[in-house]
C-alpha cells in the first residue's frame, strides 16, 4: 500500500527530528505505528459511511490531502516543476491519477460499504498476486520459484478463510467492487513503478500531480452521482483526520522509515495490516473471526511475503 506513495515535502518536518541513539528500533516502531494508522482507516471509513456517501468520502479525503501536500511541493527545491513535464509525463500522471485515486480509492470506499472490513482487506491482498503476474508482460519481471509457491499458498489461505464458500446475496455487489479494486490497485502499482523507474520525475511531483488529478475527478463524479453532501461536524472531523493524519502524515513518516529499514523489512511490517485490521474490526465493529478464518489470514500473510520477496529486495 505505502509503496505507491512517494517521498513528500513533509519529510522536511520529519527529518528535523533529532536522531535517536538506536535509529533501527525507532524506525521499526514508527513503521508499525504507520501501519496501525492505516489499519484504523478501515474502521474510520466504516463508521463514516453511515453518514457520508462513499465517493464523496473518498474524494474529500484525498482532495484535502492534496491541499496539505501542495504547499510542500511548491516550496520544494528538488521537485520537478510542472513546466518541465512533457506531454508523455502528463498522460502518464493523468492515467495514474485516474486509476490509483479515482478508480481504486472510490471502489475501496464503496467496497467497504457492502463488505466487512476484514473480508475486504483480505481480498485486497489478491493485488500482490496480480501485480506479480502483470509484471511478466509489462515489466519483463518473471516470478521466481518462491513466488510461484507463494501464489499457490495464497490460494490455500483464501480457501481456508472462505470455507465453506457461501456468499450472501447482499454481498455479491461488494465482491464485484472488490475485484475491480484489486485489478485497479494492481495496475496502479505497475504504473507507479514504471513512472518512478527512470528517476527523471521527482517522487513528490508524481504524488501531488496524480493525487490532485484523481481527487478532483472523484469530487466531480461525487457531485454528479451523490449530489452536494450535508455533513455533520463529526463527519468533517473524520475526513480531516483521514486526510491529514492517516494520509499526508502517515505516508510521510513511512517514507522516513525507509531511510533506515530495508525494503524487505518494510514489506513484512506492511503485511501485518491484515491482522491489525482484523483485531480492530473485532473490537470496534464487532466483526468476528473463526479459528479457520484466522488460520487462513495467517497463511495469506505468509504467502504475500513470499510473493513480494524478490520485489521488495530490488
Amino acid at each position: 500500500m505505502g509503496a505507491i506513495y512517494a517521498k513528500t515535502g513533509l519529510s522536511i518536518m520529519i527529518g528535523a527530528m533529532s536522531e535517536p541513539k538506536n535509529p533501527r528500533v525507532t524506525a521499526i516502531l514508527q513503521a508499525f505505528f504507520v501501519t496501525f494508522l492505516w489499519s484504523t482507516s478501515w474502521v474510520i471509513v466504516k463508521f463514516g459511511l453511515q453518514d457520508i456517501p462513499a465517493i464523496t468520502f473518498a474524494g474529500l479525503r484525498y482532495f484535502l490531502a492534496f491541499l496539505v501536500l501542495l504547499p510542500f511541493y511548491l516550496r520544494s527545491p528538488k521537485a520537478t516543476r510542472l513546466k518541465e513535464l512533457t506531454r508523455r509525463d502528463w498522460l502518464g500522471l493523468l492515467a495514474l491519477g485516474v486509476v490509483y485515486y479515482t478508480v481504486t480509492q472510490s471502489s475501496q470506499f464503496l467496497g467497504l460499504k457492502y463488505l466487512p472490513a476484514i473480508t475486504f482487506s483480505l481480498m485486497l491482498n489478491f493485488s500482490a498476486i496480480v501485480i506479480a503476474l502483470l509484471g511478466i508482460p509489462t515489466l519483463k519481471e518473471f516470478p521466481t520459484g518462491l513466488q510461484w509457491a507463494g501464489i499457490g499458498m495464497f490460494m490455500v489461505g483464501v480457501y481456508l478463510y472462505f470455507y465453506p464458500v457461501a456468499i450472501p446475496q447482499a454481498q455479491v455487489i461488494g465482491y464485484i467492487i472488490a475485484a475491480v479494486n484489486v485489478l485497479a490497485t494492481s495496475v496502479a502499482a505497475v504504473m507507479g513503478r514504471y513512472a518512478n523507474r527512470g528517476g527523471r520525475l521527482h517522487p513528490l511531483t508524481v504524488t501531488v500531480v496524480s493525487m490532485g488529478i484523481g481527487s478532483i475527478l472523484m469530487m466531480a463524479i461525487a457531485l454528479v452521482v451523490e449530489g452536494v453532501p450535508h455533513l455533520s461536524w463529526l463527519s468533517w472531523g473524520l475526513i480531516v483526520w483521514l486526510a491529514v493524519i492517516n494520509t499526508a502524515f502517515a505516508f510521510t513518516l513511512w517514507n522516513h522509515t525507509l531511510r533506515t529499514l530495508s525494503a524487505m523489512e518494510s514489506g513484512i511490517i506492511n503485511n501485518t495490516m491484515l491482522i491489525q485490521i482484523a483485531v480492530l474490526a473485532w473490537i470496534f465493529l464487532g466483526e468476528r473471526v473463526t479459528w479457520l478464518e484466522a488460520a487462513g489470514m495467517l497463511v495469506v500473510v505468509i504467502a504475500v511475503i513470499m510473493v513480494q520477496w524478490r520485489k521488495t529486495k530490488d
